[in-house]
């Protein structure tokens, strides 16, 4: 289902993203400075086109244990964490975050994800007791910082923004989300991406997803076998762009040494920062050496490691 449009749009100097980010505001007439605002822990973000689902039922944590990278079981109410569904051969297909309170757990995905996770958690219920809804009609997902997500009734949008303002855009949340490197499934990630590539096998949040001390679970085997041998196919990397043209990389661009050869990967989402400029996300090979210069979609890039090539675990402290 298509997400409904923001009723936040109507709030002054709103200008509306495009494209799958479209139906909130991409910006409030100040980019840099509604960056500095959540920077400095001030404000908040309209997430609202991000489909939300809910799954109720007595043996909702122990079944999600069983079927995601994540350890659901005695799930303490309140407690948002990030979850994986990965393929037999340990690659990603669905991603999610969400909180559970008692009596059902809530989670947001990304925009048209929603349908596609339900018919798989339907395909998967056999005897547990479990049912899932899609509610994105009826709430909203917003953060504030430093890193908080709030579930709100829809009709009740505008009356959180007078409580949580000042309203920062989408972009400005982008751009922090990459300074920090964290990688936005489906942009950041591809069919053939497994977790140990993104960094989503840290310790800690924002960016852990897979919990390494649990039971089995689908596409365990890979993941486990990168992690103890080392060496992921790919890393994902922070790439520091010239901003003289003041234009940003298409999503999906080649990435290629800048002194020409055959590409060492693609770059994902890009967004102008407030202090380092133009900066993006890119999955590369593992053997790419980490002081070669880049180019992509005609701009030069340097490069700043995020997840260790040998072990595939995110270097970036927590912010």
């Amino acid at each position: 289902m298509t997400s409904p449009t923001s009723p936040l749009l109507a709030l002054p100097g709103a200008v509306a993203g495009d494209g799958i980010d479209a139906g909130v505001a991409a910006h409030y007439g100040s980019l840099f400075g509604e960056q500095r605002a959540l920077a400095a822990g001030e404000g908040f973000v309209d997430l609202s086109h991000r489909d939300v689902l809910r799954i109720s039922g007595p043996d909702r944590l122990t079944w999600l244990h069983a079927l995601t990278t994540q350890f659901f079981e005695g799930l303490e109410p309140g407690r948002w964490i990030s979850a994986l569904v990965l393929s037999p051969q340990g690659h990603v297909e669905h991603a999610f975050t969400g909180v559970d309170d008692g009596e059902s757990f809530t989670a947001h995905t990304e925009p048209g994800r929603a349908a596609a996770l339900i018919e798989y958690l339907e395909r998967m219920k056999f005897m547990s007791r479990v049912e899932m809804s899609d509610v994105t009609g009826d709430l909203a997902v917003a953060w504030r910082p430093p890193g908080k997500y709030d579930l709100v009734p829809r009709e009740q949008l505008a009356t959180y923004a007078e409580a949580a303002g000042p309203a920062a855009g989408f972009w400005a949340f982008e751009a922090l989300r990459i300074e920090r490197g964290e990688p936005r499934f489906g942009l950041d990630t591809d069919e053939r991406t497994i977790p140990n590539e993104v960094g989503w096998l840290a310790s800690e949040e924002p960016w852990s997803a897979v919990h390494m001390d649990k039971g089995c679970y689908r596409g365990q085997e890979t993941v486990a076998r990168v992690h103890n041998i080392g060496r992921p196919p790919r890393r994902l990397t922070l790439l520091h762009l010239d901003g003289s043209e003041n234009r940003l990389p298409k999503p999906g661009s080649e990435i290629v040494p800048a002194d020409g050869g055959r590409a060492v990967g693609a770059v994902g989402s890009s967004a102008r920062h407030h202090e380092l400029g133009p900066i993006a996300l890119a999955l590369l090979k593992r053997n790419t050496d980490i002081t070669v210069q880049l180019e992509v979609d005609g701009l030069p890039a340097a490069q700043e490691v995020l997840v260790d090539p040998e072990v595939g675990l995110h270097f970036r402290p927590r912010r």
